[in-house]
């Protein structure tokens, strides 16, 4: 009877848990996180949307094949692979099945997943108060809109998704432009409700003004102009904004300008006296959080290394022997600036205004090679600079990013003595190792959106409803700043304010994207870019990839016009 006893408590003991097996078989992740315990604290939702500060900052410094693409145009071409290849060819570079489109549009989405996931276990926190509530779901709403709007200006129309997905899909379908707009347009507006006050957050983090200079963005997409001119005026307006009009900062007694003193390390946030900064990219040197730079300084400068001139016997020999701290680090020549950036933009009286000053656009340098016939002259004033070396190893020199004093002590090069390494004309020298950031990258904060910015989306906004003096007065707030001539009444167009972006943003922000929303990207690239005739007439949008299309078999994604 024993052993059948035993047998009827094990069948029961199995009926037991028989009955309840879902729960006896569901995982306890007590040494783990998961998406069921990562988000039930303020500091786990802060992770959170910390990822998405990254995934910005990352998009816009790590400048891979993708985003060099995405300051060409009008603004640039390429120094490698000219005329008819790589970055110079949008037609071939940038299609449905290459990599270029679908790394934008992955990132997109991967920061849209992770705001909804936010958004909907925020509602579901029942330990979090609701003030700390209130500024997640402003901060998610923001980072939600930008993606979107970044992905309606390149593609369009596309997928709009505001819950989170917990299991893969393949019905997702395509809304239309201006619903994606609208889409932005919404978070935005609930975004600002929620965000305090620029004065009231750290450096670097989202607020209200933040999210009104993207509304004002959005609201131009949208053919809102009123709209777009007020969100605008919110900013220009706020107590404590301004235009840096005035010296400041950590290098204010050098004999240089207020635009200047904009880029120069620690003047980039609200911290350091600048009322001008809205949203600001931040970096902290051998920080664990900061493992990289903004990398413009190495693809943006020319390969000054490998340029040659001609010694006593008429043998080629390097102009420059080092990598130094005035040439702004270790360029390679990427991104060569077109001729309508490096002079025509500038006109007659250019070298007046600050952000063409000899400083900020360097275009000569003394040969510093004592071996050089020509050492100790300029390479092209004094007729030294070959021809064969225009296209990559030395053109104007781009200084913006360029960190030319106070570096971290390790990034310079040492004699045995421990003293700084110099040239044989008196320039530091700054060290190089493959993988290194210390003669790549700006090692500097860096601006996503100042108030400059939002000034041109107002004049925009005015232009395009016919309110010209007023555009004009908004263009001539900069180019007072900036000790330009003041532009005219009869010089407001699209077009002149176009090239005001230029003279005031170059390559702080994206030329492509902005121009992808104008309409005007084919039309500027055509007309200033030296192989414009590579680009094809349907590519004001980008290829949706083709990956996204061929897995959505049960929904509808529509290939943009013109794309195989």
């Amino acid at each position: 009877m024993k052993p059948l006893k035993h047998i009827l408590i094990t069948l029961l003991l199995i009926g037991v848990c028989a009955c309840d097996a879902d729960e006896w078989l569901e995982e306890q992740p007590l040494d783990f996180y998961t998406t069921q315990n990562s988000y039930n604290t303020v500091a786990q939702f802060r992770q959170a949307l910390n990822f998405e500060y990254d995934l910005l900052r990352e998009m816009y410094w790590r400048n891979g094949d993708q985003t060099v693409l995405m300051y060409f145009a009008d603004l640039g071409f390429g120094g490698t692979d000219f005329p008819d290849a790589k970055f110079n060819n949008f037609q071939t570079f940038l299609t449905p099945t290459t990599f270029v489109s679908g790394s934008y549009w992955n990132r997109a989405y991967v920061g849209i997943a992770n705001t909804n996931t936010i958004l909907n276990r925020l509602d579901l926190a029942d330990e979090i108060g609701e003030d700390s509530k209130q500024a997640i779901r402003g901060e998610a709403r923001f980072f939600r809109a930008y993606w979107y709007t970044l992905l309606a200006h390149l593609f369009g129309g596309v997928p709009i998704v505001l819950e989170e997905e917990e299991s893969p899909r393949r019905d997702y379908e395509q809304a239309t432009r201006e619903a994606v707009y609208a889409q932005a347009r919404i978070d935005l507006e609930e975004a600002i409700r929620l965000l305090p006050n620029i004065e009231d957050v750290k450096d670097g983090m989202i607020s209200k003004q933040a999210a009104q200079h993207q509304l004002a963005e959005v609201l131009l997409s949208l053919n809102d102009h009123a709209g777009a001119a007020a969100a605008a005026t919110a900013v220009i307006d706020h107590p404590g904004m301004a235009l840096m009009t005035t010296r400041f900062g950590t290098y204010a007694n050098m004999p240089r300008d207020p635009y200047w003193d904009l880029f120069q390390h620690n003047n980039q946030n609200r911290s350091s006296g600048n009322t001008e900064s809205i949203l600001v990219l931040q970096y902290d040197y051998q920080n664990s959080g900061s493992t990289y730079s903004f990398d413009h300084p190495r693809f943006i400068l020319p390969f000054y290394p490998n340029c040659r001139v001609a010694d006593s016997n008429g043998e080629l020999v390097n102009a420059f022997l080092s990598l130094t701290e005035d040439k702004g680090g270790r360029g390679i020549g990427v991104v060569h600036p077109s001729y309508h950036f490096r002079e025509e933009i500038w006109g007659e009286d250019g070298t007046n205004d600050y952000r063409n000053a000899p400083y900020m656009i360097v275009r000569d340098f003394r040969i510093d090679n004592p071996a050089a016939a020509g050492f100790g002259e300029w390479i092209v004033e004094d007729g030294w600079l070959r021809e064969a070396d225009t296209l990559r190893m030395f053109y104007p020199f781009v200084m913006k990013f360029a960190r030319n004093f106070d570096l971290p002590d390790e990034v310079y090069a040492k004699n045995a003595d421990g003293s700084i390494q110099e040239t044989a004309l008196g320039e530091k020298v700054i060290n190089y190792s493959f993988g290194s950031i210390s003669a790549n990258t700006s090692i500097k904060d860096e601006y996503l959106f100042r108030l400059a910015g939002t000034y041109l989306l107002r004049a925009e906004a005015y232009v395009r409803s016919g309110q010209n003096a007023l555009a004009l007065n908004d263009i001539n707030a900069l180019r007072t700043r900036a000790n330009a001539t003041p532009a005219t009444l009869e010089e407001m167009n699209l077009d002149y304010i176009l090239d005001e972006q230029l003279r005031e943003l170059y390559f702080e922000d994206f030329r492509v994207v902005t121009l992808c929303r104008m309409g005007k990207l084919v039309e500027r690239t055509k007309k200033y870019n030296p192989t414009g005739y590579n680009i094809g007439e349907h590519q004001n949008l980008w290829p949706i990839p083709y990956s996204e299309i061929e897995r959505n078999v049960l929904g509808t994604i529509e290939q943009n016009p013109g794309y195989n």
